[in-house]
């Protein structure tokens, strides 16, 4: 059997330098979450607290970016592992003079199926709005909103798709070796493909930011902090423990309203 090889100096600083650039971007929108829920607090956030009035172009425009830079800081964590991998691969197309694929492209295309869901999601926010469903704080109005959602999330855990999509999400070395693109758009695509899996498995968990507040970043860190156990533990009881508990609380809350 080969005995492993010891990373090279190279190896090492490419691994760092790709590792930094994920902390940095994850810092970045969190610092700027937390940016926007001190103004939030403070009532001068127009991004986070639209007007009681139908939304403006500007104003979907605001929330969506609030959206698109939340799912970068909540998602970009439990990606890391498969940029990782993508880029270790990198690596050892360029020893063998293979075309070099770029790392970021494949990261871009991830982020873009959460741009997609951070329209749909503003949307939708959009609609709730319209019909009073939620407060100036993005929180659910409604304990039959709230509550149903809570239930859905917690059932959504126990079907065969959550874990089938949980399952690309954990190993996706089977996605770069039968679906491997080349170029900048080739990466990119793969990223996409990667990041359709980890929305099939997380999109539930997300919309739950409706019920606990879209801005509280105590349940976004708690949300994230979730994601990513789901992802780095192979143990079906993460996501069965969530099962059980959401529908719990969704059943109180609809009860005691």
């Amino acid at each position: 059997m080969a005995q492993p090889t010891t990373p090279s100096p190279l190896d090492q600083r490419d691994r760092a330098i790709v590792l930094a650039a994920l902390a940095l971007l994850t810092a970045l929108a969190w610092a700027y979450l937390v940016y926007d829920a001190r103004r939030m607090t403070a009532g001068i956030c127009e991004m986070c607290m639209p007007l009681a009035h139908a939304w403006s172009a500007r104003e979907l425009a605001l929330v969506f970016v609030m959206w698109t830079i939340m799912m970068v800081g909540m998602m970009t964590p439990s990606v890391a592992p498969a940029v990782m991998l993508f880029a270790g691969l990198n690596r050892q197309r360029r020893a063998a003079d293979r075309p070099f694929v770029p790392t970021a492209a494949f990261l871009a295309g991830y982020l873009l199926v959460w741009m997609l869901f951070s329209l749909v999601v503003t949307l939708v926010q959009a609609g709730l709005h319209r019909a009073a469903l939620l407060s100036p704080a993005m929180v659910s109005r409604s304990p039959y909103l709230g509550g149903g959602l809570l239930i859905a999330a917690g059932l959504f855990q126990w079907l065969p798709i959550k874990s089938t999509c949980l399952r690309h999400c954990r190993s996706p070395l089977g996605l770069f070796i039968t679906h491997w693109r080349e170029g900048a758009a080739g990466a990119c695509r793969m990223g996409f493909g990667h990041g359709l899996h980890c929305l099939g498995c997380c999109w539930l968990l997300m919309v739950l930011l409706f019920v606990v507040g879209v801005m509280n970043l105590v349940w976004v860190a708690a949300i994230t902090l979730f994601v990513l156990l789901e992802k780095l533990v192979p143990s079906p009881w993460i996501s069965r423990s969530a099962g059980a508990i959401l529908p719990a609380v969704g059943i109180w809350m609809i009860l005691k309203s």
